[in-house]
């Protein structure tokens, strides 16, 4: 079970909320970016990013210059689905199907290089499993120009929003379309690099993500 907080505890459309842990990790599993919110020089900064999952840990990466990496301090990170369009009769009850998942914690340094490597496989097997064992393995000189931070997900909470719209009972009648507008996220063809070398399949990492059919390169 997920493991309520003052800072994780819904206090509107509780109904809204899930407690199950297992639910945090199908949410983050399924994502591609995270937004990570940080205090830099008393101003709040938020970064997209790539994310990847370990267990009850959450990797993420950037140069060592980054200063979103460098801030030190408590964190917040965030992930969002939007599952579809909520199409109310009424504009006030307009609204958004999604599952989201906001962190909280103090991320630490790795420095450990296993973990290190660990972590930043984590990373690319989210956007593309397989990837990691297809491409070159990072060099020495660039390890020493990533840092890599590990975020907890004890701190965690999940909130999902999903069904038709919530209108009010005197506008049901109302002469206006109301329902969902589903989203769907899908990959495209796979477009080559100009400078491939002939020949080259598209890699089964890439054309696993794909739902149309990958030609050769």
């Amino acid at each position: 079970m997920l493991s309520t907080t003052e800072r994780t505890r819904l206090r509107r459309g509780k109904h809204k909320a899930r407690t199950d842990r297992a639910d945090l990790y199908d949410l983050l599993d399924e994502g591609v970016v995270c937004h990570l919110g940080v205090v830099v020089d008393g101003a709040p900064m938020v970064v997209p990013t790539a994310y990847g999952r370990i267990g009850d840990t959450l990797y993420l990466h950037g140069s060592t210059g980054a200063r979103s990496l460098r801030a030190g301090g408590e964190v917040c990170v965030t992930v969002t689905l939007l599952d579809g369009l909520v199409l109310a009769r009424s504009l006030f009850h307009h609204s958004v199907n999604h599952r989201s998942a906001m962190v909280y914690g103090v991320p630490r340094v790795v420095e450990d290089e296993r973990e290190r490597l660990e972590g930043l496989r984590a990373l690319v097997e989210q956007l593309t499993p397989g990837r990691w064992d297809e491409a070159r393995q990072p060099t020495a000189k660039e390890l020493a120009a990533t840092r890599v931070l590990a975020l907890s997900l004890e701190e965690a909470s999940v909130k999902v929003r999903t069904g038709p719209p919530a209108d009010d009972e005197e506008d049901l009648a109302l002469p206006v379309w109301a329902g969902v507008l589903p989203v769907r996220r899908v990959f495209g063809v796979p477009e080559p690099d100009p400078g491939l070398a002939p020949g080259l399949e598209v890699p089964a990492s890439v054309a696993g993500r794909s739902l149309f059919p990958s030609p050769l390169s």
